[in-house]
């Protein structure tokens, strides 16, 4: 697994321009809310770190240092926590946002990134009461290579089609190069990686539904 931790905000230079700082300050209370919500979780099922780290497959000083937002949990890693917890990272993710309105401006859409892979999720149509599927816009940086070993839900429906660039999707033993304009269907059951298949970033929108 990758290394979970991100840099330090505080270590930034005192130079860095206020957009900087004010996204650095949101991550923070962001990984905050997120860290108090996964031990809210555990903590409902009675379980310890030690039974969690079992059951997902994560070592318990990582899931003690995200828990108390010492660290900025990475995708793969939230993968396999809403595995255990029976929930989308939509979901997730939406429990510590605000929740979200019928209609979602583009400026008012939840973005979350993970530094460590190249990963940046913007939450297009974030889950909703009632309604069974989401759209989430991913980007992948040049390079960027990420890896789940489970679906959150088993026999999660994905639609996946690429706007820019190419994106390498593989699906337990099956693998498949999407260029712009390509739409992959499939339902998840077992590990999926997604990688960045271009010279430049790729862009894609991913709908989900749950089964």
């Amino acid at each position: 697994m990758r290394s979970e931790a991100r840099p330090d905000p505080t270590e930034a230079n005192s130079a860095s321009p206020p957009d900087s700082v004010d996204a650095a300050r949101l991550d923070a209370r962001l990984d905050s809310r997120l860290g108090a919500r996964l031990a809210e979780l555990r903590a409902e099922r009675g379980w310890s770190l030690g039974e969690l780290a079992e059951r997902s497959g994560v070592s318990r000083s990582t899931l003690s240092r995200a828990e108390r937002a010492e660290i900025s949990p990475t995708a793969s890693l939230l993968n396999r926590l809403c595995g255990v917890y029976g929930r989308t990272m939509s979901q997730l993710l939406s429990e510590v946002e605000t929740a979200p309105a019928p209609l979602l401006r583009a400026a008012e859409q939840p973005v979350w990134e993970d530094r460590a892979s190249g990963f940046v999720r913007r939450s297009v149509s974030p889950p909703h009461e009632g309604l069974r599927g989401e759209l989430v816009e991913g980007r992948l940086a040049a390079g960027a290579d990420i890896a789940y070993d489970r679906p959150p839900v088993p026999g999660l429906e994905q639609h996946i089609w690429v706007l820019e660039g190419a994106l390498e999707v593989t699906a337990g033993d099956a693998g498949h190069r999407l260029e712009a304009g390509d739409c992959l269907r499939l339902r998840v059951w077992g590990p999926t990686r997604f990688r960045c298949a271009g010279a430049a970033g790729v862009r894609y929108l991913l709908a989900v539904v749950l089964p």
